[in-house]
């Protein structure tokens, strides 16, 4: 037998270790005599399709990757485009919203508000405490578009940690699908016999408060090598708890950061095209945003990177964004707003609401219409005809997930815009045929920034996330398209070079962590760039 050894890097010295051999073949009669791996994948994909619902196509998923992780993640990275839709946005919202009924193991670790004050006795349960480096924790009060669902927000960090593994190489057995109990105010959930979750409303926000600051204390001394990667909390509560724990701590808004991260991105590309259309300079766009959550003005924060990039001061650089909610444009002079509104509130706008879309474009004459609004059709024929008017090339986000809830439809913006849109939406849609020319729809699918961050965080072993490391994720992310991609004017790779793209966004990450100081891998600092991707991708897990 031949024994092959492999570098690797501990205190900072670079060692050797036998590599793993591959695994014996099953002894004789125990799999039919002509068994292929390469055909079975093609037979799971076949059973895959012959599903009628794409919920029954996440149950059958789900089912694969519990029997057989190495064949479901090589079936994830040779179809990505459309297994994706079915393991994330937009199918797993349905089965978020019907978990506790299609529920067959468990999955995950679940820690309730009952186990307040004896959480480490929960999270040292958890079978591989020493394999623990990345863990997606939602409390299931904002999934999505669709509201407060309780422990069936599990769904969620599942969904999410499939993502890394697949998109990354994250090794299977060092990721955490976590949901905290803290109760649902949603009523069909508390009368429903099925629900997995406690019977009961939503604690208050100091018994929360007392439960996070436990909970993260005893997350970072049990698992001391994790990243923490928030999801999918309550707008206040998700600027609340990202803020909290983000300095000294590996910890990251999924909603807030990543969102805003890949919009960025899609954005600089975007603009790009549009400033070459109009003359226009790249620091005179006016970003219009329909929809002050979390994720709206988490977006809005990165977006400021946009301008600063191109020579704009962080004052400046804020007077180029507008939010819109419920109410109307957002301006100071309306009255008391929420404390993640004040920052981008208009202090230039003295006259009556604005509440009428329509009215609020013709006043700003914006450049960019990004809608994280989770209001479906919101963008109407007239609104995009609007956008036209002004720009040569508008750019339309309709980013709200699921489908249902996007602002418009790609096909809408490519007719009222007759073929000159900038799009990107946060669901997929289908291409378009326009005047005989094929149109690529962008989807501004977080999943191409979370999996390399992840990456480059544990490989870097991060104290923290920086916002330099999340912008340089967006960078790495913008400048990855081929000259094909480019030729086609998409605004995001595709998707099926996840892998090429993560470790391309990790070496980016890596790089700002390390001139952040906040890197303990002091070893990465000696590597060239190349060198530097070679590591990175020799340590993606393989299916």
């Amino acid at each position: 037998m031949t024994i092959t050894l492999i570098p690797y890097w501990h205190n900072g010295v670079q060692k050797l270790k036998v590599a793993p051999q591959a695994p014996h073949p099953p002894k004789q009669g125990l799999t039919p005599p002509t068994f292929d791996v390469d055909v079975h994948i093609e037979r799971c994909l076949m059973q895959l399709r012959s599903k009628t619902t794409n919920l029954e196509k996440y149950i059958y998923l789900s089912q694969l990757k519990h029997e057989s992780p190495s064949i479901f993640y090589k079936l994830c990275l040779e179809h990505m485009p459309e297994i994706t839709p079915i393991i994330y946005t937009p199918t797993v919202g349905e089965a978020c919203v019907n978990f506790s009924h299609i529920y067959r193991r468990p999955e995950g670790l679940y820690v309730s508000i009952k186990d307040k004050g004896k959480i480490r006795s929960v999270l040292t349960n958890w079978p591989k405490v020493d394999d623990a480096r990345i863990a997606v924790v939602t409390d299931g009060s904002r999934i999505l578009g669709l509201g407060d669902l309780g422990v069936n927000g599990m769904g969620i960090s599942i969904g999410k940690l499939s993502l890394y593994i697949a998109g990354a190489g994250i090794r299977p057995e060092s990721t955490i699908p976590i949901c905290l109990d803290l109760g649902t105010n949603t009523q069909r959930y508390l009368d429903d016999p099925f629900y997995l979750g406690m019977r009961q409303k939503r604690v208050a926000d100091k018994e929360m408060e007392e439960f996070m600051d436990e909970f993260v204390r005893e997350m970072t001394s049990v698992f001391p090598k994790l990243m923490i990667q928030f999801e999918d909390f309550s707008t206040d509560n998700a600027f609340k708890y990202l803020e909290r724990f983000r300095k000294g701590n590996p910890v990251f808004n999924d909603d807030i950061q990543g969102t805003g991260a890949v919009v960025l991105s899609g954005l600089i590309n975007a603009a790009r095209l549009a400033s070459a259309a109009s003359k226009r300079p790249l620091t005179e766009h006016k970003i219009l945003f329909f929809g002050a959550g979390s994720a709206g003005v988490g977006v809005a924060h990165q977006l400021m990177s946009f301008f600063t990039i191109n020579g704009l001061t962080e004052e400046e650089a804020r007077r180029q964004i507008y939010l819109v909610d419920s109410q109307g444009l957002v301006y100071d002079a309306r009255g008391k707003l929420p404390e993640h509104k004040k920052y981008f509130s208009r202090d230039d706008y003295q006259g009556p609401p604005i509440t009428d879309l329509l009215e609020i474009i013709d006043y700003v004459r914006p450049t960019a219409l990004l809608g994280l609004s989770t209001i479906g059709g919101a963008f109407t024929n007239e609104v995009i005809e609007a956008m036209a008017l002004i720009n040569p090339r508008p750019i339309i986000f309709p980013l709200s997930n699921p489908v249902t809830l996007a602002e418009c439809t790609f096909e809408d913006a490519v007719v009222h815009t007759r073929g000159m849109v900038l799009f990107a939406s946060g669901s997929p849609f289908p291409e378009q045929q326009y005047n005989g020319n094929t149109l690529y729809p962008g989807q501004g699918n977080n999943m191409y920034i979370f999996p390399g961050l992840g990456l480059a965080a544990i490989l870097a072993r991060v104290s923290e996330i920086t916002d330099s490391m999340v912008e340089a994720s967006s960078l790495g992310l913008a400048n990855v398209l081929t000259s094909e991609e480019t030729a086609l004017d998409l605004l995001y790779p595709r998707i099926g070079r996840i892998r090429e793209i993560s470790a391309h966004i990790a070496k980016e990450v890596i790089r700002a962590a390390q001139k952040a100081g906040v890197d303990r891998a002091h070893n990465l600092r000696k590597m060239s760039d190349a060198d530097l991707l070679r590591f990175i991708n020799e340590r993606m897990w393989q299916p």
